[in-house]
């Protein structure tokens, strides 16, 4: 991924807009969801993490203050700022080469869904390359009906997601529109997302030489993988 906004990618609003279309200031007003709980079931104690796309640190942050050592990798500079309590490195999650391998690999925020497979295979291979032989990869994916029903909106603390549309702009790919209203401002981006059945969601892992072990969640969203024997 460069570093240079991403064709199908961008984003509006006020302060630094990152080349997959988010913007830093928004990602410091969202709220941290459950991922927090879900790792924290789902790995051991104290494990070491490497967090690809961390952003600000909206899970970073819950994760340290539970005891995790996190390794926190997002391409943006202006991201990275906000992150506290965590080793940072700024790099394309692709191009990532630590010489090091972790407890868990961590790739959450629908990573797992970019639009080319090229990257989503780039983004695959980064985790079984950092991943220890006895560790595990945690995967967010998209639920079901994502794209449907559109638009509809959800409240968040102070403010209003609306998923205002996904058009299909290429065999496989939908192209979605979001925008965040809040009293005093207003962002909204576009980005690339190739849904994936469970099939070809296996598939994808297996090509990268890893292989689920379990879904973390009843809506399958989350997804733990294991390295498989003897793939590099």
């Amino acid at each position: 991924m460069s570093r240079r906004t991403r064709e199908g990618y961008q984003g509006t609003g006020p302060g630094a807009i990152t080349p997959d279309g988010c913007a830093v200031e928004l990602y410091e007003r969202l709220p941290v969801g459950d991922e927090p709980e879900i790792i924290g079931r789902a790995v051991p104690a104290e494990a070491r993490i490497l967090e690809l796309g961390s952003g600000v640190g909206r899970v970073t942050h819950p994760l340290v203050e539970r005891g995790f050592t996190v390794t926190a990798v997002d391409e943006s500079p202006q991201m990275l700022e906000r992150v506290h309590g965590a080793r940072t490195v700024c790099s394309p999650i692709e191009e990532l080469e630590l010489d090091e391998r972790f407890d868990v690999v961590l790739l959450g925020s629908f990573l797992v869904h970019a639009g080319d497979p090229r990257v989503r295979r780039g983004l695959l291979r980064t985790c079984r390359r950092h991943v220890a032989d006895d560790g595990c990869v945690l995967i967010q994916r998209e639920g079901e009906g994502r794209h449907e029903n559109l638009p509809h909106e959800r409240k968040i603390a102070g403010g209003l997601v609306r998923v205002l549309s996904s058009d299909p702009v290429s065999p496989g790919v939908r192209s979605v529109h979001v925008e965040y209203v809040f009293p005093d401002v207003r962002w909204t981006q576009t980005f690339l997302s190739r849904p994936l059945t469970t099939e070809a969601f296996e598939l994808a892992l297996r090509e990268a030489g890893l292989a689920v072990d379990a879904y973390l969640t009843g809506d399958r969203t989350w997804a733990r993988a294991r390295p498989v024997t003897g793939r590099p």
